[in-house]
């Protein structure tokens, strides 16, 4: 049993709002309040000037294992997510082999919760081995605790199968969160937005219509069958406003947006550090995604975190993968951009990357700090200035284009479920 902790005088987000309170928990959160006492066996906290904030949860992170551990294991991956303050992640599903069915979607859930350092729930896939062929067993998969699904890395090419697919998850009551993707308009060797502050470099260019068409696609489908539908990574302007008209039409339709296309733009990318997909857009796009996720067209954050090997990051611009790592920075930098800036509090961002994520994903008891929930906390230095680093990643990858940025707080703990899963020893408080 885990043993009972008593933080402190920290500046806690709870409920949405601040307020200064003592946190008392084991596994699960026990009491929010003021002057709480603490019995002979609780360990105390003094957590004065600090804050104290929901684990942080993320809906889309590859952690390549099984079947591509050079770029990430599962160890390697969640040791990285409790470092940039993530307690909850869901592992996208293009593993080897694929949890498509019950007898590989059983093992690999397993595996997930034997070896994540942090809570790792799986997705299933939309269709077998995401072949965009066949639409998976859901109510089968469901069974087995597996309640969302996504063949991100693809778009269901064929509308035919989509509707299929989206019709049989309505009848199991599953949550689809699709990568959309048109590969009619993108050319082999695509890299960058399909823009001249890109393209007049040489590289090849993917329009915003390589997203936002399926993603059109997929909402008039939905339209049709009902159900719930989640979009990735939306990164143009025009799938913001699909969103934003689904909505209004009372579709139960949602979308993320990564820290990386909130921060960056066309104009930023100077190589394969900076390639992704989809691609960094315009800044009219930039601009359209803060709004969107600002005036509730998109829901919330998500990392895309997606490690690579050095040498895979280091071909050529058309040749190397897409994706970047995501967990150990998100956090700080948009913390940095927007919080200390002014234009969002950290109610929002805790919002926007905790408690709108578990909401959407029915995570019950997940991402707040109030009695009664997992005790999923993450303890932060918002006085104390850092720098991005990618040689102190705890990810097998160090593919990112944020090296040396510098961010104005700092992670000084992640707790999950009760149990610190990761602390910068170098910042321990006396009395701690």
């Amino acid at each position: 049993m885990t043993r009972k902790r008593l933080i402190k005088n920290a500046s806690v987000i709870s409920e949405g709002r601040r307020i200064q309170a003592d946190v008392l928990f084991d596994d699960t959160i026990l009491a929010v309040g003021h002057n709480l006492p603490a019995d002979k066996d609780t360990i105390v906290t003094d957590a004065q000037g600090l804050t104290l904030i929901p684990g942080l949860v993320d809906v889309h992170v590859h952690l390549r294992e099984p079947g591509r551990e050079a770029k990430e294991t599962i160890a390697t991956g969640t040791a990285a997510a409790a470092h940039g303050g993530f307690t909850t992640i869901f592992a996208m599903p293009n593993v080897l082999p694929f949890p498509s069915k019950p007898e590989t979607a059983g093992p690999y859930r397993d595996l997930l919760e034997e070896k994540g350092l942090v809570r790792v729930l799986p997705y299933g896939t939309i269709t077998l081995d995401e072949a965009g062929k066949t639409p998976t067993d859901y109510k089968a998969m469901k069974e087995l605790g597996i309640r969302w699904f996504s063949d991100d890395g693809v778009g269901v090419a064929s509308k035919e199968v989509m509707r299929q697919a989206l019709e049989q998850a309505r009848k199991a009551d599953v949550l689809f969160a699709c990568h959309t993707e048109d590969m009619a308009y993108r050319r082999p060797g695509a890299s960058v937005h399909d823009s001249p502050a890109v393209t007049s470099r040489g590289w090849l260019g993917i329009p915003s219509a390589c997203e936002s068409a399926q993603l059109i696609r997929d909402l008039d489908l939905l339209k049709e069958t009902g159900g719930h539908y989640h979009t990735c990574h939306v990164s143009a302007k025009e799938s913001v406003e699909a969103l934003r008209q689904a909505k209004a039409a009372g579709l139960d339709a949602t979308g993320e947006v990564t820290a990386h296309h909130l921060l960056l733009e066309d104009r930023d990318v100077r190589g394969p550090m900076w390639k992704m997909n989809p691609p960094l857009r315009a800044h009219e796009d930039r601009m359209a995604l803060i709004e969107g996720l600002e005036s509730g067209a998109l829901d919330f954050i998500a990392s895309d975190h997606a490690p690579h090997t050095e040498e895979e990051k280091c071909q050529p611009m058309d040749k190397a993968p897409f994706g970047i790592v995501s967990l150990e920075t998100a956090f700080p930098l948009l913390y940095t951009e927007f919080v200390a800036s002014g234009r969002w509090s950290l109610e929002q961002l805790v919002n926007w990357m905790s408690t709108a994520p578990a909401g959407r994903f029915g995570l019950e008891g997940t991402g707040d700090i109030r009695p009664g929930y997992r005790a999923d906390l993450v303890l932060i230095d918002e006085a104390r200035p850092g720098v991005i680093d990618k040689r102190t990643f705890l990810s097998r990858g160090s593919n990112t284009p944020f090296d040396t940025w510098p961010t104005a707080c700092t992670i000084l703990e992640t707790v999950s479920r009760g149990r610190t899963v990761w602390k910068d020893t170098g910042t321990e408080k006396k009395g701690s």
